[in-house]
């Protein structure tokens, strides 16, 4: 079995030897030239624990060894601090590696000689990452690496350092690691995070595993004889394993439920591994025929991937009268859960292709975005995108598109493509017509119907959720983000948009003239006999002589054009950020934007949003002060 970490015996030819392991087909010749150069380039540094500086690319390099990462990746990430760290000159690496290793080690090389104060660096590197991994999605792969082993090799830094890289890691690192699909490297980055974030719960949780331990190991290796004991005689080929969850984990599970360590039953999960997804049906038919399932813990993820394609049966079954966690999934799935994009260099076939597109979609719109933001600005937006929930809608074929909640036919017609969008006229959902704002809701079967004469109108900026179709609809309409941004400011939107149509087309809703309400006015809709819905004040006059069967209450949306401030002054803790941002986002307020502000020793996060009714500010206000 190969070794998870490189020891001091791990030589050269070890490592060569665990890259044909891993890759057969490995260019060993130039793997092993940059091997030499990095080593030749670092001699003589060392880092704060004394260890020399190669070290740090061999570890870096060996975790995506053991992907099957191809040749060119594996020499980056040998190569990928030498331009920053010593006194080699790109015009070298090109000349001996090549202009494909050359762009991905400068994909990951810190920006140097710029007048900028420590957090502002922070942020032009970590955009300067996110932007070459667009052109190239090895470069965020090399970075989540060298990241990983930075993060366990933080024990030898200061402790403020500790604090800003574990933040940063759990804010960025994390969920790209998740959006692509990377389980085993978000897991651990994970469990780095909260042991330097939150030292004293990090101890706890591991002091009370460990002691938990060996009861704990012992019922998963029965429950695990006991399920191969049911699948024996069956025809299906299986592999079961035990898999503790990781620390953050179970730490995040006691914060959401409010419940103690004693509290959380399912502490390991068991894996089961089959060759075909019919296999997996079949295994989760005999489990429960076996176990009782419990309610609410069967989540079909080959049916409906995960937005990150993630794809295994989940079942909780009760044995002995606790609850087990079991996985059902095929190699391949396996191989992709635990890997993600990694995995996508195992595979030569036209459905990986398709997958692998799938994971990098949402990446490819960071493009989109509005570049003239300032990195800090642009950090933050990011923060705020890589925390929104998704859903997956389909296109009548029955290919999965991802997009965040609140998505409308518009957003979805943008991420098929810009034509689409462009020429978008109506919309069907579920073979139903609704109107271009509708909300899209997981699982819904989506068709757009075009028209040469259609184009995008300024009022689907209103109510578009995703940055690739706000700035394509910009774009067609020739106006620019901050010309748009101050209009939202200066200017009333149409009153109709502030109206709760209630999935009524605003087309056929008219004001009435002869009451002219205005907004927050109590109103009611008059069916008229064009079949259009005429708007009055409730207090109208002329709406006594109506028939009240015609009659339909409407109500208004909280929506005007200024935007609310809110300082929220917070104790730091892991995964406060993203706790905060779920308020929000169950209650249904976009967040426009987030910074944080540190004022002595408080540390306060701002939030700008569109202004609410006093009632809905002080449920958001109640909602937060307990986190």
């Amino acid at each position: 079995m190969s070794k998870e970490y490189i020891t001091k015996d791990f030589t050269k030819e070890t490592f060569l030897e665990e890259v044909l392991k891993y890759n057969p087909n490995a260019n060993i010749k130039l793997i092993s030239q940059a091997y030499d150069f990095s080593k030749s380039a670092h001699r003589g540094q060392l880092r704060l624990s004394q260890e020399e500086q190669f070290l740090h690319a061999q570890e870096s390099a060996y975790f995506l060894v053991r992907m099957g990462l191809d040749s060119p990746t594996i020499c980056a990430a040998l190569l990928h601090d030498v331009i920053e760290d010593t006194k080699v000159k790109p015009a070298s690496i090109r000349e001996m590696f090549g202009g494909e290793i050359l762009s991905l080690v400068e994909g990951v090389t810190k920006i140097k000689g710029m007048n900028l104060s420590l957090e502002e660096k922070r942020a032009e590197n970590l955009r300067k990452v996110v932007l070459a991994t667009i052109k190239d999605i090895r470069v965020i792969m090399i970075k989540l690496a060298d990241r990983l082993h930075n993060m366990r090799t933080l024990k030898y830094l200061e402790r403020q350092t500790q604090i800003e890289t574990s933040k940063e890691t759990l804010d960025i690192y994390v969920p790209i690691a998740y959006k692509l699909g990377m389980y085993r490297i978000k897991t651990e980055l994970e469990d780095l995070c909260l042991r330097y974030l939150e030292p004293e719960v990090y101890q706890e949780l591991k002091a009370r595993i460990s002691k938990k331990k060996e009861v704990r190991e012992k019922e998963v290796r029965m429950i695990i004889k006991k399920i191969r004991k049911l699948l024996a005689g069956k025809g299906i080929k299986v592999s079961i394993q035990g898999r503790a969850k990781g620390f953050y984990s179970i730490y995040k599970k006691m914060i959401r439920k409010g419940i103690n360590f004693d509290e959380v039953r399912d502490l390991s999960a068991i894996r089961i591994i089959v060759e075909t997804p019919d296999d997996c049906y079949r295994v989760l038919g005999i489990l429960h025929s076996n176990w009782a399932p419990l309610h609410g813990g069967f989540h079909d993820y080959i049916a409906a991937p995960k937005p990150n394609m993630y794809q295994s049966v989940h079942t909780d079954i009760l044995y002995n009268g606790k609850p087990v966690e079991v996985q059902i999934r095929t190699n391949d799935m396996h191989h992709f859960a635990e890997e993600g994009i990694a995995a996508h260099w195992r595979y030569k076939d036209t459905e990986r292709d398709k997958k692998f597109d799938k994971r990098i979609a949402w990446l490819k719109q960071i493009l989109e975005w509005r570049m003239s933001l300032n990195a800090k600005e642009f950090i933050e937006h990011l923060k705020i995108d890589l925390f929104k929930d998704e859903i997956f809608v389909l296109t009548p074929k029955g290919d999965p598109i991802a997009l965040p909640e609140r998505s409308t036919p518009v957003d979805f017609a943008y991420a098929v493509h810009t034509d689409i969008g462009n020429h978008c006229a109506r919309a069907k959902i579920n073979n139903n017509i609704v109107p271009l704002d509708h909300q899209l809701d997981s699982g819904d079967v989506v068709e757009i119907i075009t028209s040469k004469n259609a184009s995008p109108s300024r009022h689907w900026l209103n109510f578009v959720t995703t940055n690739l179709a706000r700035s394509k609809i910009r774009q067609s309409l020739g106006i620019t983000a901050d010309s748009d941004l101050k209009k939202k400011h200066e200017t009333q939107p149409d009153i109709l948009d502030k109206i709760e149509t209630k999935g009524i087309k605003k087309s056929i809703l008219k004001l009435s003239k002869c009451c002219t309400p205005k907004e927050n006015d109590e109103i009611i809709g008059y069916k008229m006999k064009d079949g259009k819905i005429a708007i009055h004040k409730a207090d109208c006059i002329n709406l006594s002589e109506l028939d009240n069967l015609k009659k339909i209450k409407f109500n208004w949306k909280i929506q005007v054009s200024e935007l609310t401030t809110l300082r929220v002054r917070v104790v730091d803790r892991v995964g406060l950020f993203a706790d905060i941002l779920n308020i929000f986002s169950s209650m249904d307020i976009n967040v426009e934007s987030l910074n944080t502000k540190t004022a002595k020793e408080n540390l306060f996060m701002i939030f700008e949003f569109r202004k609410l009714n006093d009632a809905k500010t002080n449920e958001l206000i109640n909602k937060i002060k307990p986190v």
